[in-house]
């Protein structure tokens, strides 16, 4: 089968007694200004089995026991693969049916290739970003992986295969499958199944799939994975790669299992994958000197107070406005003039770097208009985005190259990934 840096895995999932509504935790990224959703999530789990304790959520990454809690991840990882806690499955994918609030999606788990993947902003490789890489937010992610013995994705990976050729003729037939899960998920997150794709027809069938979209790209330009969720994640696993791979012969560096990510891939076109913007909360920032900081970044500023968050958010989704502001029970639709860039995360985001450059404050990268209103009840200067069209998301990021920083998620928090499956590493 032709190499496109997507492949089948040795995929690890629990046991078939172990409760799998108690193994299945959301994205370490998410609630990270919520410490009450962990702290229920680790109520939920309790003593059973659980990825929770396999995975260190982001809203503890700066608490002084840090060091304690990765410890206690790796001391897991290793008591789970020698108690018998996972079943193998070799050399294969799994379909995911992910049901939610939003609607149905379908994914395919298997492994990149990080040789085939690039997080600079210039890249042109198979596989790529579509945010902007914070490098800064690496090296604490690296200190999680290096020393793991195993890998949970909560990485979501984009095609754009609009005949529907990759994902769905799977998905058509998944009652002929080995249902190897199928559990409601804690805390809101809808119901997952998962079907095991192994044989050899259904991978050569993906395969060849795969390769007619890329023989349709650009030889110059040929993106085939765009990143939807879990970048960062993807590029610290790309730079501990990088370091392993420098004490390794030509022969080990081919089949060392630290070269390959396990993610999940998604269709873009599929109807159940809803795009969310992430909103912005700024704290310790008046709203004085966040106007004042904006100005240096449009020329002319037009602001208008509005009665409902739902009048907002229906003004940035037509046009007519660049953002909403929050400001305790106020709200102001934005309208930004003579900005350096169109799209509004890009001049929020300027606003960002000087806020910090000046320590003037402090932001957070919020998922859900709710959760903004909340912090903003709480004293937080929250900031609504508009939405982002999927239509035309692949060709945005092969004329601009990669959107701001932390401009979209894929789903509502409750509906981001939850950690199933796991590969070894080591």
């Amino acid at each position: 089968m032709k190499d496109l840096g997507f492949s089948p895995a040795d995929i690890l999932l629990p046991r078939e007694d172990i409760d799998m509504e108690r193994w299945a935790i959301v994205a370490c990224d998410q609630y990270t200004s919520q410490k009450e959703y962990w702290e229920e999530a680790d109520r939920i789990a309790g003593d059973s089995p659980s990825t929770l304790r396999l995975i260190l959520p982001e809203c503890y990454l700066e608490e002084s026991d840090k060091e304690e809690r990765i410890r206690n991840v790796e001391n897991a990882m290793k008591e789970y693969a020698e108690n018998g806690i996972f079943r193998t499955f070799p050399d294969s994918y799994i379909l995911v049916k992910r049901d939610t609030e939003t609607g149905t999606r379908y994914g395919l788990v298997g492994k990149l290739d990080l040789e085939e993947y690039d997080y600079s902003p210039d890249s042109c490789s198979l596989i790529r970003a579509t945010e902007g890489t914070i490098l800064s937010r690496i090296p604490p992610r690296k200190e999680i992986r290096k020393n793991a013995l195993l890998e949970l994705p909560h990485i979501m990976v984009l095609i754009s295969d609009s005949k529907r050729s990759v994902i769905e003729p799977i998905a058509g037939k998944k009652e002929e499958l080995k249902k190897v899960y199928d559990s409601p998920l804690m805390l809101n997150g809808g119901h997952v199944t998962g079907y095991l794709v192994n044989s050899i027809e259904d991978k050569e069938a993906i395969n060849n799939a795969l390769s007619a979209i890329y023989e349709s790209l650009s030889p110059e330009n040929p993106l085939l994975f765009a990143m939807g969720d879990g970048n960062h994640s993807l590029a610290s696993a790309k730079s501990c790669w990088e370091d392993i791979k420098k004490t390794l012969s030509d022969e080990e560096k081919k089949k060392h299992p630290a070269r390959y990510a396990l993610v999940e891939i998604e269709n873009i076109f599929d109807p159940g994958l809803q795009f969310e913007p992430i909103h912005r909360a700024f704290f310790s920032l008046p709203k004085s000197s966040f106007d004042e900081i904006l100005s240096n970044h449009a020329n002319e500023i037009k602001e208008k107070e509005i009665q409902t968050i739902e009048d907002g958010v229906r003004a940035i989704n037509s046009g007519n406005g660049s953002f909403v502001l929050i400001d305790g029970g106020k709200y102001y639709v934005y309208t930004l003039i003579g900005t350096e860039r169109e799209m509004p995360a890009w001049t929020v985001q300027n606003v960002i770097d000087e806020m910090l450059e000046k320590e003037k404050g402090s932001v957070d990268y919020i998922h859900g208009i709710d959760t903004v209103e909340e912090l903003a009840g709480k004293g937080a200067l929250g900031l609504i985005l508009p939405d982002i069209s999927k239509e035309t998301f692949f060709q945005s990021i092969l004329k601009d190259r990669a959107f701001p920083r932390k401009t979209f998620s894929i789903g509502h928090a409750n509906e981001k990934r939850y950690y199933i499956e796991a590969r070894r590493i080591k």
